[in-house]
């Protein structure tokens, strides 16, 4: 297999600048408003990076590094309208392309040799985007999506970096664990308990430790890091799996109780249920997650009968609240996110009623309310428990939230 990873490059920033020439030359930054306090760094240039910069700290701490530091706020409708003109490009050249993101696509070029070599394509790529666009990409060229991914995380900005099979020893194996796909901070940590600190020491390690430590997942980075695993890239038609429905906000002000609380949770549970409703499923597990106004964070979840009504979702996020929140004598809360996962099709027949198939008034009546909002607009109908309140924004609700995968 001849696979492509091809990656924007500072994507966010990059098209600020693209939009705006002005920004050109200067240290850029995408946040968000420190007066909504969701002032923290969403993206930054490479220049901005150079000095420091990193994508989640506050601005005021990024501004310390870089006091030149230009913040704007993000522009995701032009994110998006980017992101599917560079997919365009890729689809010139294979079907077989298959996103991670907005920035992050891969390629399988196997049967496009017509247009040249994995590398010659790779090239022709970052040219046409370039040209048309005005953005850059970096490209990684391999024979697995793992090394792939790899090769265009080695070279950046504007690059392309082969990965081969005669290769990838003196290339992948002296990274550390944690550039590798699905290696994550506290993954590493583990695998570094077990003497694992390089791709190399993990192509050559026990598999049967690392099955016994990870479970089936030990075995899938084992194979990963040995250049062995077979995953495909996913036709540009096929829909990716929705694994689960989720929605989050940063508070106005910071949650001291339950009350406080409580009323963002039943705000997040009915954008998850209303989401859930409108792409025909039902979940059974509930999940809340929770931040401090320190940034620590914990999390916890629930199995429940499947359901996508909101009463349920919100009861039982409620409940995890109280499990792993003391109200008062607990850190402030600075945000949260309610997230339902199990999830399972409802197939409803063409010539069936859907009142038919509800048995519950709860039920009928959510129906009902979404029914409204399709017509009239969602802010046409809003749940009282989350009027007049100093915590959620007046402009929270919008069609784009009820997109059934986070932006």
């Amino acid at each position: 297999m001849d696979v492509l990873h091809c990656d924007l490059n500072n994507f966010y920033a990059s098209v600020e600048q693209t939009l705006n020439p002005e920004l050109k030359g200067k240290y850029i930054a995408v946040s968000g408003n420190p007066l909504a306090r969701s002032g923290i760094i969403l993206a930054k240039n490479t220049a901005a990076k150079q000095m420091g910069v990193q994508t989640g700290e506050p601005i005021w701490q990024a501004k310390q590094k870089c006091p030149e530091l230009v913040c704007v706020l993000p522009h995701f409708e032009y994110y998006v309208h980017f992101s599917k003109r560079v997919r365009e490009i890729y689809e010139r050249y294979t079907d077989r392309v298959e996103g991670f993101g907005l920035d992050e696509c891969w390629l399988d070029v196997t049967h496009s040799k017509i247009f040249g070599t994995p590398f010659e394509i790779a090239e022709k790529i970052r040219a046409e985007v370039k040209r048309e666009t005005g953005l850059t990409i970096s490209v990684g060229v391999s024979f697995t999506k793992t090394f792939a991914k790899l090769g265009s995380d080695l070279k950046k900005p504007d690059a392309t970096t082969v990965i081969s099979r005669d290769n990838y020893r003196e290339v992948v194996w002296k990274l550390p664990v944690a550039d590798m796909l699905l290696i994550g901070k506290r993954t590493a940590a583990k695998l570094n308990e077990m003497g694992i600190y390089t791709l190399g020491d993990l192509a050559n390690g026990s598999v049967v430790a690392l099955k016994k430590r990870f479970g089936i997942v030990g075995e899938r980075l084992y194979k990963s890091a040995r250049g062995e695993d077979e995953d495909e890239v996913r036709n540009a038609s096929a829909e990716r799996e929705i694994k689960s429905v989720s929605h989050g906000t940063t508070a106005l002000r910071d949650m001291i109780t339950y009350a406080d609380a409580d009323k963002v949770i039943f705000y997040l549970s009915d954008m998850v249920a209303t989401r859930l409703r409108r792409y025909g499923y039902i979940g059974d597990v509930v999940h809340l997650y929770i931040r401090y106004n320190d940034l620590t964070h914990e999390g916890k979840q629930h199995k429940i009968k499947a359901t996508n009504v909101c009463d349920d979702i919100y009861r039982t996020a409620s409940k995890l609240l109280r499990d792993i929140w003391k109200g008062k004598a607990d850190k402030p809360l600075r945000s949260l996110t309610v997230s339902v996962a199990g999830l399972y099709e409802v197939y409803l027949g063409a010539q069936t009623s859907l009142f038919d198939v509800i048995d519950g008034k709860d039920e009928q009546l959510e129906y009902s309310i979404d029914r409204i909002r399709k017509k009239y607009g969602f802010n046409a109908i809003t749940r009282a428990s989350i009027l007049d309140n100093d915590l959620l924004s007046n402009k929270l609700f919008s069609e784009e939230d009820l997109l059934p995968f986070k932006r």
